[in-house]
């Protein structure tokens, strides 16, 4: 019998967002992986009827959407009868992040179904980083965590610090927490022959605060570059204002579909990610899977993929500092490419997409015999 998986998206989310950004290859990739290897797959997603339109792509995943376009909150409230023929002959019930996770967990409950609990990020974190500890965003999110966390069956995060963070708060955790990092898909993500554009320099993200842009653009205004931000968010027409194009040394390509990313990080010479934290950033492990030179600020989520000097550089987040980095590496690229190759073998050894893929096949098939031997009690 394959194990039926219902993942519920981010509150708000649809296969629509996902394309319109450009990662919906990137975050089907492993659902596709998960269905090759035996499991059926089911979408919970907050589009309308027209997500209905992307099941070609989908080959086989089930996609269940608010269909009668109602507005969030009645949609929210009736999801579980609506989906409720799927939800029953479901073996897992799974959150692809916390906001608007209670409503997986009310589905897992209601069903009698496992609850994995993922995240790719914690929630809190960004808000209390963003808006303050106190706030009452980071309050919500620490109380949704929280209650999530401690009625999971499973609890899955991408890092280290996010495991210990989530043992921290809630010492109750501990035994079912496990650490699944994001994955890449190392053959489309791969070195190409092409030559690098001298002084090329390229970021990929949401243009964001946390994001640290301004600092970027600042450090490379003196210096003989040429700086592609591929990304779109709300920081943009900000920037844009105040920085322009700087006489077309600064290009802002807004989204590009995952797909396409590869023909950008092999022309570029550097990737930095100046970032003052991240949570395990998918944009700098494709960036490395594919032999970039990658320069990032010593900040949360990127200290923990980078080693200086071996598979990459990292400097503080200041002007300052990110210029003195981007001179030093454009200057030597012996160094650029060595930090490449080595970049290169640390992804197909830690994050390939098959590796991680087995691991997520193999805590899925855990949840489901546990909870076997549970039932039969």
């Amino acid at each position: 019998m394959s194990p039926h998986v219902v993942l519920f998206f981010t509150r708000g989310v649809s296969l629509r967002t996902w394309s319109m950004v450009g990662m919906l290859e990137r975050e089907v990739a492993l659902y596709r992986f998960l269905r090759d290897s035996g499991f059926e797959i089911s979408f919970v997603t907050y589009g309308d009827r027209s997500e209905l339109s992307f099941a070609g792509q989908l080959h086989g995943i089930r996609i269940l959407c608010n269909q009668s376009s109602m507005p969030l909150e009645d949609y929210e409230r009736e999801l579980i009868s609506l989906h409720a023929d799927v939800l029953e002959h479901a073996d897992i019930v799974k959150t692809n992040q916390m906001y608007g996770a209670e409503t997986a967990l009310a589905a897992a409950r209601a069903m009698g179904k496992p609850l994995v609990a993922r995240c790719g990020y914690l929630w809190s974190h960004n808000a209390a980083r963003e808006l303050g500890h106190d706030s009452p965003q980071a309050r919500e999110a620490r109380r949704v965590e929280e209650l999530v966390f401690r009625a999971a069956d499973r609890v899955v995060v991408t890092t280290q610090p996010m495991k210990a963070d989530v043992i921290a708060r809630i010492p109750q955790a501990a035994s079912k927490i496990r650490v699944i990092p994001n994955y890449v898909d190392t053959d489309l993500f791969s070195p190409s022959q092409g030559k690098r554009e001298k002084g090329a320099i390229l970021f990929v993200g949401r243009i964001a605060p946390e994001k640290n842009l301004a600092s970027l653009i600042e450090a490379i205004e003196p210096l003989n570059t040429k700086l592609v931000l591929i990304g779109e968010g709300r920081q943009r027409a900000l920037l844009q204002e105040r920085f322009g194009n700087s006489h077309g040394r600064i290009v802002w390509e807004g989204n590009v579909p995952n797909s396409r990313l590869p023909e950008y990080l092999n022309r570029a010479s550097l990737f930095v990610l100046p970032s003052l934290y991240e949570g395990h950033p998918k944009a700098l492990i494709e960036a490395m899977s594919s032999g970039s030179a990658v320069l990032g600020a010593d900040s949360p989520g990127i200290r923990e993929i980078v080693r200086p000097g071996e598979t990459g550089w990292l400097c503080k987040p200041d002007p300052v500092s990110i210029r003195s980095a981007v001179s030093e590496l454009l200057s030597n690229q012996d160094l650029c490419n060595e930090m490449g190759k080595r970049a290169r073998d640390y992804v197909l050894e830690h994050y390939s997409l098959e590796k991680i893929g087995r691991m997520e096949a193999d805590l899925l098939r855990e949840t489901v015999r546990n909870q076997s031997v549970i039932s039969s009690r």
